[in-house]
C-alpha cells in the first residue's frame, strides 16, 4: 500500500483528502503544518508528500525545500489555490514532482499520487539494489534474487567456495554458469590469484597445461566441459589424479553429463572427479518471483553502461515479464532489459505458454512477491491482496507456496 504525508492547514480539506486516499487503499499521515510534517520526512520514507502551498508560518515552498534537502528524489505534490499557478510552476522548477489545483477531484489526486508512489518505490528499490551490490560478499553483489531458490544458491556457493575440491556447476543455457564459477573463486581463499576461463570445446592438451599455469594458485574454469575433446579429458583426469597442481578446477555444463557418460562421449572417471562438489543453478521459470529485481538490475546496468536515463518500469511491464517462460533464462532477460533500456521494446520475448498458464505464472509470482513484502505473515498478505483466508491458502497450495519460507 502507498504511504502519503498529507499537509494542509485547513482541517476539513485535510480530512476530506485523507479519506479519499484511504478509500483508494493508501495510508495517509495527516499534518496541519510544517512542524507537524517534518519529523515524518526521511531518506527512507517510502511514500509521497502532498502539501498545500499557502500555509501560515512555513509554507509549502519551505516544506519542498526541506524535503529536497533530506532527499532530492522524494516526490512532493503541491496543492494550489486559484491564482497560485505561477507559484506552482516556479516550485516545479525547484524540484516539485507535480501540482494540482484545489479543489481537486479525488480521482485526479489518486492517479497523481499513485504515479509518484511508483516512482518513489523504484528509487528506493534502486538504492537497495545498489547498496546490496556494494556491500556484502561476492554472492550478495553478483547473484541477484530474493526467492528461496536464490537464497539456497548463494548458500551453496558460499559452502563450496570454502572447500578446495573440484566443482561442477550445472544449469540450463543462459542461467550463468561462468558467473557462478567466478563467484566461487572470489569467495575462496584463492581470490587473490587469477581466475582463468577457457572454452572446453577448443582446448588442446597444450592449452590445458598453459591455462593451469596461467591460473597459478587461482582457479581454472572450463566452460561447457561436456565438449572437452577426448584426449584432453584423459589429460585432465591424469592431472587431477596426480594432485592437480596449485590451481583449482571448476567445470560448467548446460548438458546432463551423466547422459554423456552413458553415451560414451565423456570420460566416466573424469566426471566423478569433477562432480566432487556440485552447484546447480535453477532455471528462471522456477523462480519467477526474482524476475522483477533481475530485470530492474539489468536495466540499471544497461543504462549506466550506455549513459542513458533509466526509463520507468511499470507494474504492467513486470506482470508481462513474469508471465513468460524465459527458455533463455537470465541471459534472455538481460537482453530484453537492454532493449528496454534503449527504447527498442517493452521487455517481452516470444511466449511458449498458453493464456491460462501465463495467468497462473502471474498469480504465483504476485503471491510470492506479496508474501515477501509482508515477511511471510499470511494474515497481512491475504489482507493486502483482498483475499478471504481460505481462498488465499487454496492459492498457496495450488502454486506450491508456503508462507513460512518467506519469514
Amino acid at each position: 500500500m502507498h504511504r502519503v504525508l498529507l499537509v494542509d492547514d485547513d482541517r476539513e480539506v485535510r480530512e476530506a483528502l485523507g479519506q479519499s486516499l484511504e478509500l483508494a487503499d493508501m495510508v495517509p499521515t495527516l499534518a496541519g503544518s510544517f512542524i507537524e510534517a517534518k519529523d515524518h520526512i526521511s531518506t527512507d520514507y517510502d511514500g509521497v508528500i502532498v502539501t498545500d502551498i499557502r500555509m501560515p508560518g512555513r509554507d509549502g515552498f519551505h516544506l519542498l525545500s526541506y524535503a529536497r534537502g533530506i532527499d532530492p528524489e522524494l516526490p512532493v505534490i503541491l496543492l494550489t489555490g486559484e491564482g497560485d499557478i505561477p507559484m506552482a510552476v516556479r516550485a516545479m522548477e525547484e524540484g516539485a514532482h507535480s501540482f494540482l489545483e484545489k479543489p481537486c477531484a479525488p480521482n485526479e489526486l489518486i492517479t497523481m499520487v499513485q504515479k509518484a508512489a511508483l516512482a518513489r518505490r523504484e528509487v528506493l528499490e534502486n538504492r537497495r539494489r545498489k547498496l546490496e551490490m556494494e556491500s556484502g560478499d561476492a554472492a550478495a553483489r553478483m547473484l541477484f534474487g530474493r526467492s528461496v531458490l536464490a537464497e539456497e544458491l548463494r548458500r551453496r556457493v558460499r559452502t563450496v567456495a570454502r572447500a578446495n575440491a573440484e566443482v561442477l556447476v550445472t544449469g540450463e543455457s543462459g542461467t550463468g554458469t561462468p558467473k557462478v564459477a567466478e563467484v566461487i573463486h572470489l569467495l575462496s581463499a584463492a581470490a587473490r590469484y587469477p581466475f582463468v576461463k577457457r572454452a572446453a570445446a577448443s582446448l588442446t592438451v597444450e592449452g590445458l597445461t598453459e591455462a593451469l599455469a596461467a591460473a597459478k594458485a587461482g582457479t581454472l574454469y572450463l566452460d561447457e566441459v561436456s565438449l572437452l575433446p577426448s584426449g584432453v579429458q584423459f589429460a585432465l583426469h591424469d592431472i587431477l589424479e596426480g594432485g592437480g597442481g596449485p590451481a583449482r578446477v571448476i567445470a560448467g555444463t548446460t548438458r546432463e553429463l551423466e547422459a554423456e557418460v552413458a553415451a560414451g562421449r565423456f570420460n566416466a572417471e573424469l566426471f566423478y572427479r569433477l562432480d566432487l562438489m556440485r552447484v546447480h543453478i535453477p532455471a528462471l521459470r522456477e523462480r519467477t518471483e526474482d524476475i522483477p529485481i533481475l530485470f530492474r538490475t539489468y536495466v540499471a546496468q544497461a543504462c549506466e553502461q550506455a549513459n542513458l536515463p533509466e526509463p520507468e518500469i511499470t507494474q504492467e511491464t513486470i506482470a508481462r515479464l513474469m508471465a513468460q517462460d524465459w527458455p533463455g533464462n537470465a541471459r534472455a532477460l538481460m537482453n530484453a532489459a537492454m532493449r528496454f533500456a534503449m527504447g527498442l521494446g517493452d521487455g517481452e520475448e516470444n511466449r511458449s505458454l498458453g493464456l491460462s498458464e501465463q495467468m497462473a505464472e502471474v498469480e504465483r509470482s504476485l503471491l510470492a512477491e506479496a508474501l515477501r513484502r509482508h515477511a511471510g505473515n499470511a494474515t497481512e498478505t491475504a489482507k493486502a491482496l483482498k483475499l478471504p483466508r481460505k481462498t488465499f491458502y487454496d492459492k498457496l497450495s495450488r502454486h506450491g507456496l508456503k508462507a513460512e519460507d518467506y519469514r
